[in-house]
Order: C-alpha cells, then sequence, then structure tokens
C-alpha cells in the first residue's frame, strides 16, 4: 500500500498541495484522468472549507481497501467551529458566499463515499471515498 500523504492547511497554496497530492495518490492508484480531477476538485472545496472556516486542519489522503474493491480515501480534519446544522449545508444551493459554490453537496456527488461528523465549538472530519471500476 501506498504511504499515506498529509497536508496541512493554513494558506491558499496548501490547499493546492491538498489537490496535487490527492491527483498524485489517484494516479498512483490507477484513477484514470477523469476520476482524478473528480477527486482533486473535491479535495480543494473541501480543503478550502477548513482554511475559510476554521484557518487550519489536515487533510490525509491514502489507499482505501474494501474486500476486493482499492481506491482512495481522504480525510479532512479540523478543530474550527464545527457545522451547527450537518443537514442543511448538505442542501443543494446553500452558501456562506464564501466557497467556491459547489460546496459540500458538490463534493459529495464527486465522490462515491462521503460522511461528515461535525461538533459545535469542536470542529468537523469529512471521510470520502472514491473506488477504482
Amino acid at each position: 500500500m501506498a504511504a499515506p500523504k498529509i497536508v496541512t492547511i493554513q494558506s491558499d497554496l496548501d490547499i493546492v498541495a491538498a489537490r496535487m497530492a490527492a491527483r498524485d495518490m489517484a494516479k498512483a492508484l490507477g484513477f484514470g484522468a477523469i476520476d482524478q480531477a473528480r477527486i482533486a476538485t473535491a479535495i480543494s472545496e473541501l480543503a478550502r472549507n477548513i482554511y475559510l472556516y476554521a484557518g487550519e486542519g489536515t487533510v490525509t489522503v491514502r489507499e482505501a481497501r474494501q474486500g476486493v474493491r482499492k481506491g482512495i480515501e481522504v480525510v479532512c480534519e479540523d478543530q474550527g467551529p464545527g457545522i451547527e446544522d450537518v443537514s442543511l449545508v448538505m442542501q443543494d444551493g446553500y452558501t456562506t458566499a464564501k466557497g467556491m459554490g459547489m460546496g459540500l453537496p458538490g463534493a459529495k456527488r464527486l465522490m462515491d463515499d462521503f460522511e461528515i461528523q461535525s461538533t459545535v465549538g469542536q470542529g468537523t472530519t469529512v471521510i470520502c471515498r472514491k473506488w477504482l471500476r
């Protein structure tokens, strides 16, 4: 298995680094160009959310295995303010006007699995996976 890559998010440049780490790992795992772009786009949105709303956090990119399936798993974590109403932010069209406009629902659509856990005052963790076809 490939070694996990951990990117600390503290600036716009770190968002680019997280996107590149995800794309590089996806390519190494055998994802095609379209899925590489989907993964990178989702990670851009998630990393940008860390930067905009929490100020800092981490993006961990690693190989995922589930039985015979192989893919990529991305864990985005912060200790920011948390999300008061996860169901609201997961609705299409919801915006705070800070992000790229795609939001969490868009990132969810680009990936195969998407889980979000958030506690107000403690932070947010998003775990998403894309499986090789």
